[in-house]
């Protein structure tokens, strides 16, 4: 059993930043791939970043290329996501999710395992 965390929400104006952490229990954390979506209001969830176990190789949505970055750190069981240049379409709650074995379908939430209780994110113009 995985268990998720998220923090690091909070409020910022448009053109600033933030970064959410996800702390993950259990192991071998490392061979989890590792996932962040978002929820708008209104809106179904959607994906945003990924990473594999070895934390090289990543997959962004198109909406945030350029913009976030997705790290983790497998020594802390932990997960990044650095939010550059924000938008106020970015507002959100973020959630942290786990995939036990990685299949290629990163974007789809039904190939997660394990999702984090989610991290509210507002951008104001």
């Amino acid at each position: 059993q995985v268990q998720l965390v998220e923090s690091g929400g909070g409020l910022v104006q448009a053109g600033g930043s933030l970064r959410l952490s996800c702390a993950a229990s259990g192991r071998p954390f490392s061979n989890y791939v590792m996932g962040w979506f978002r929820q708008a209001p209104g809106k179904e969830r959607e994906f945003a970043a990924a990473i594999r176990g070895n934390g090289v190789i990543r997959y962004y949505a198109d909406s945030v290329k350029g913009r976030f970055t997705i790290s983790r750190d497998n020594t802390k069981n932990m997960v990044y996501l650095q939010m550059n240049s924000l938008k106020p379409e970015d507002t959100a709650v973020y959630y942290c999710a786990a995939d036990r074995t990685y299949s290629g379908r990163y974007n789809l939430m039904d190939e997660y395992d394990y999702w984090g209780p989610g991290t509210q994110v507002t951008v104001s113009s």
